[in-house]
């Protein structure tokens, strides 16, 4: 069961250019899945997708990362000092419930964006551009997202870059973010091969993430993808909130 739901959630999430980690850290959360383990596998699963992503981006040429740079500066370290982080089980489930529910809402509101095809950019100040890094990648890390579900909303209604540049820099966002709150994570274990186990969600990931990228680009519209992934982002939301409230 949860390695169809992993493929369904990777084949949407990568169908706009996400990873996915808010939505497998739910369900983790709700399979009992060991704490220790949670944000490690949702992170993994997260650079398998985006991954693919980027690498589409890439051959397009259509990955442009200068206005990240800000972004990035601040995100970077801040990620893998949010991930090796020790926090209570109760505090990482309600501080994963808020990142859902408030990334659904955000991902709502962002999808009449994807219908345009220019906007006037608004220039971000340095700091402030860093400190919203910063914000999003310690709270990354603490709870094993990539932060690009949270950035990409506040880029979008900032006017920060034309929407095609956000929609890209999301996911290489996600991508660096995620493998710096993962090198953070691993250090809480004693051994790697403890994940052996959840081997397969990877690979049903991979699987997810290459059929979202072949929706994105050959059926359904941008706008449509994202109002379905913010749908798919507050149910999981709603059915976390039932388990631990």
């Amino acid at each position: 069961m949860l390695p169809l739901l992993f493929f369904i959630i990777a084949t949407t999430y990568a169908s706009v250019g996400f990873g996915g980690g808010t939505s497998y850290l739910a369900l983790l959360t709700i399979f009992n899945i060991e704490y220790l383990f949670i944000p490690i596998i949702a992170l993994a699963c997260n650079i398998i997708v985006v991954t693919g992503n980027c690498f589409n981006y890439i051959r397009a040429r259509n990955l442009n990362i200068k206005f990240l740079t800000p972004y990035f500066l601040g995100s970077i370290p801040l990620a893998y000092i949010g991930g090796k982080f020790q926090i209570t089980k109760e505090l990482f489930q309600i501080l994963l419930f808020f990142c859902l529910t408030i990334s659904g809402l955000l991902l709502l509101l962002q999808a009449r964006y994807y219908q345009l095809k220019i906007q006037i950019i608004k220039k971000i100040p340095f700091i402030v551009a860093v400190l919203i890094g910063a914000a999003i990648g310690l709270v990354s890390g603490i709870v094993g997202i990539g932060g690009g579900i949270m950035l990409s909303p506040i880029l979008f209604n900032l006017k920060a870059a034309q929407p095609k540049q956000i929609v890209v820099g999301a996911s290489l966002f996600i991508l660096i973010n995620s493998i710096s709150g993962f090198l953070g994570q691993i250090q809480k274990l004693d051994n790697l091969l403890q994940l052996q186990p959840y081997v397969y969600l990877l690979l049903a990931v991979l699987l997810g993430g290459q059929l979202g990228n072949f929706l994105n680009i050959k059926i359904l519209k941008p706008h449509i993808l994202a109002i379905l992934t913010s749908i798919l982002v507050i149910f999981v939301a709603l059915s976390l909130g039932l388990k631990i409230f």
